[in-house]
Order: C-alpha cells, then sequence, then structure tokens
C-alpha cells in the first residue's frame, strides 16, 4: 500500500491496513455533563473538552465531579473519540488518556488498542489523514451530528510496526510541548505587561506610580494632550482605492491594534498622490488614534510609528504629532493606553450607531507625565516585554505550522 512522504531514517517496511473493530475494543463513556462539574473533587473528561483544551495525549485534567454509581473509569491507553459535535470534521478527532482513575463522561466513545498499537498513534491517525476524512464521512445528523462505536469499528487504519509508531508518538509529543511551553510563556508575559502598567503608572489620583527604577523621585506632572504636541491634532485624509502592489504605504485603524508599534510591512498601499504625502507630513515618532468605534471602549485605540518614510494615514484617524525633545513616542502611546486617558475618551465620546471622538475633545484630554528620560526607561522595559511576547508567539506559530505540515505528510 501507499506509504507517508516523511518517515524517520531506516524504517522502509510498507504501513499496513486494519480494520479497527480486529485490533480494538469498544465501550462507551457514561452520564455528566456541564452542570456536574465543581471546583475540586474526581476528575473527568467531557467530550467537549476535546475541542477546546485537550491535545492528543491527555495527562491532566482540569474539570471535577462528585463521583457517581456506575461510572466510567479510565485505566490508562484509552482512546476516546466525541459521540457528538457541531461539524462533521470537528467530530472525527481523538486523544488518548494517559492516567487511570479519570471519570470518562458521556458522549464520549471509548476505544482500547491491542498490544500492537500505540494508543496516541491511534489518537493521532484518527484525528488526520485518511482516516479523519473517512470517519467524517460517517457522522450522522444536521444541527448536531453523531458518531457511533459501529462507526469507528468499521474504520480501516493505516499503521506501521509498533517502533515506528512510538517514534512518530515521541515526535509529536516533543512538539505539543513546545508549542505548550511557548504558549504560556507568551501568557505569562502578557499577565507581567498587564500587571506592571498598573504598577508604573500613577492610579488613582498618585502623583507617582507604585514601582519605579531607581533615581527617579520627582511627582509626574499634568498634561493635556494639545500641551505635549508641536501641531494641532488632525485628522487624515479620506479613504482612496487600495492597491496590492504599488502606491503609498496607508496607514488605518487595523494598524491600531498591532502589539507594540505600526508596523510597516504590514500596511496597505494606496493610490495617493504626492500632495497627500506632504498634507499627511507623517514623522517618525508619530501617533495616531482611531476616531470612531462600534463600542464606546473602543474608541481612540492608538499606536505609534517608529519608523521614516513616505506614508499616508486616513480619515478615521487621528494624529497626535509630539514634542519629542520632550516626550518619549513609546511611552506617550503606553499612557494613552491606560485607564486614566480611557475614561476621558470615553467621557468626551458621542454615540448614535457608532461612538466617535473628534480632535479638540482628544486635545483636552489630560495625564501624568514623567521626565523624559524616566519615560524612555518605562518605554524600553515595555518595549522588551513586547518583544518577548512577539518571539513566543511567532515561535508558536511557526511550531503549529510545522505540526500541520508533518501531520499531512507523516501519515497516510
Amino acid at each position: 500500500m501507499e506509504n507517508p512522504k516523511i518517515r524517520f531514517k531506516g524504517f522502509t517496511k510498507d504501513w499496513e491496513q486494519r480494520k479497527l473493530g480486529d485490533v480494538a475494543e469498544f465501550s462507551k463513556g457514561n452520564g455528566y455533563s456541564k452542570g456536574d462539574l465543581i471546583e475540586s473533587g474526581t476528575p473527568i473528561i467531557l467530550y467537549g473538552r476535546l475541542y477546546t483544551k485537550y491535545e492528543t495525549i491527555i495527562s491532566e485534567v482540569d474539570t471535577y465531579v462528585e463521583a457517581k454509581e456506575g461510572s466510567v473509569y479510565s485505566k490508562g491507553g484509552e482512546v476516546i473519540v466525541p459521540a457528538s459535535g457541531e461539524t462533521a470534521e470537528d467530530i472525527a478527532r481523538a486523544a488518548t488518556v494517559d492516567k487511570s482513575g479519570i471519570l470518562l463522561g458521556g458522549d464520549l466513545n471509548v476505544v482500547m488498542p491491542n498490544k500492537d498499537i500505540n494508543p496516541a498513534f491511534l489518537a493521532i491517525s484518527i484525528s488526520n489523514g485518511n482516516s479523519q476524512r473517512e470517519l467524517s464521512k460517517k457522522a450522522q445528523g444536521k444541527s448536531v451530528v453523531h458518531i457511533h462505536n459501529e462507526e469507528i469499528r468499521n474504520l480501516v487504519i493505516p499503521f506501521p510496526n509498533k517502533v515506528e509508531q512510538n517514534k512518530i508518538v515521541a515526535y509529536f509529543a516533543n512538539l505539543d510541548h513546545l508549542i505548550t511551553l511557548h504558549q504560556r510563556k507568551c501568557e505569562q508575559t502578557k499577565k507581567l505587561k498587564k500587571y506592571m502598567l498598573q504598577k508604573m503608572f500613577p492610579q488613582n489620583g498618585a502623583k507617582v506610580p507604585e514601582i519605579r527604577f531607581d533615581g527617579f523621585t520627582y511627582d509626574w506632572e499634568q498634561r493635556k494632550l494639545s500641551e505635549i504636541a508641536i501641531e494641532k491634532l488632525s485628522n487624515g485624509i479620506m479613504n482612496n482605492q487600495a492597491n496590492d502592489e504599488t502606491g503609498l504605504r496607508h496607514i488605518n485603524v487595523i494598524n491600531m491594534y498591532e502589539l507594540d508599534k505600526i508596523h510597516p510591512e504590514k500596511l496597505t498601499f494606496s493610490n495617493y498622490d504626492e500632495d497627500a504625502v506632504k498634507k499627511c507630513n507623517v514623522e517618525w515618532g508619530d501617533i495616531f488614534l482611531t476616531r470612531s468605534s462600534l463600542k464606546p471602549e473602543g474608541i481612540a485605540e492608538s499606536n505609534v510609528l517608529l519608523d521614516s518614510g513616505r506614508f499616508v494615514y486616513d480619515d478615521h484617524l487621528i494624529r497626535l504629532k509630539l514634542d519629542k525633545e520632550k516626550y518619549d513616542p513609546f511611552f506617550v502611546k503606553l499612557n494613552l493606553s491606560g485607564s486614566i486617558f480611557k475614561r476621558q475618551f470615553i467621557a468626551r465620546a458621542k454615540t448614535t450607531a457608532f461612538t466617535t471622538i473628534g480632535q479638540e475633545d482628544i486635545a483636552e484630554c489630560f495625564g501624568l507625565f514623567p521626565e523624559k528620560e524616566e519615560q524612555e526607561k518605562i518605554g524600553t522595559y515595555f518595549s522588551n516585554l513586547d518583544h518577548l511576547i512577539t518571539l513566543h508567539q511567532r515561535k508558536c506559530d511557526e511550531l503549529k505550522k510545522m505540526k500541520k505540515y508533518m501531520l499531512q505528510n507523516m501519515f497516510i
């Protein structure tokens, strides 16, 4: 039979095909729903968590119930397949339970393969390649689809010898570990950033933050945005036709939601002329704020351009051109995102079908600012945190792409 495109060195024998009913035993989970969950008790796996939480190998469970008589417990090595789902593609997935003593809830098909099949290999096989496509065809129902043990029993699974199965399982387990590691580090850094934004900017009427760098003792001073600008806040120009290949780099609302700054390589191109460049007069360190939003809390989202070149920005944005002798652009961008400014933006905005805010209203909003040297220290600190977040997120995305590619090429 056909073999996968990518194999580990030293494995050349053809994969076999066996009906799953010939190499496994089948049973069902029993009882329990989300309404039975409690904070602590006996660990349980509910079928819905296969869609939202667990990877191929389930070794830790974070949902609990009070055990009932007649419950089904794992022995370790079971492969579980959801019996209900929203789509045929979603329901054709599986995971293996690594530990004994875990309750297996209702709407779980339970497959116990024989000693020739690595349970994790079987779980990956059911979730990918031809096996996944064949199982999804067997799903029944419309608004809710169902898979029964009988359909799984008749599924034909291609598999190599046990040694090659084990190598494949170890490879994907390592990939999953690395993905989880970078996801965890990314989330931890985001939490640290959120905490430090609260501690390194004054709160609740204070003139200084709770946490400061050594050597800084002066009170922060109140300034209106009109005072820290070197010219009046201004709108951009009317939207023009987008062009994917040529034209001028165009800053728009979408770019306000990038993590650390406006990235020129992510900008679209638009068919503006040189007069538009002169009118916009975009420079390094300019800050842009959204002037409309569907919801009040989304008003005046901001970002900073830390690049130079030929740019334009559209009239959905308001541009703040700083006095850069006294104010650090990245620090000001962080400050604008804080609760002091956000409350003022929302209070001054006007809401009809959309929430909008004008240049004059933004110019009158005020916040607290330290000397520029302290601004730069704070800006550098958070820039480094953003770099770490981006690094871990990028690595996580790369690993997920690699996993997807290898799943497509290491299975039939």
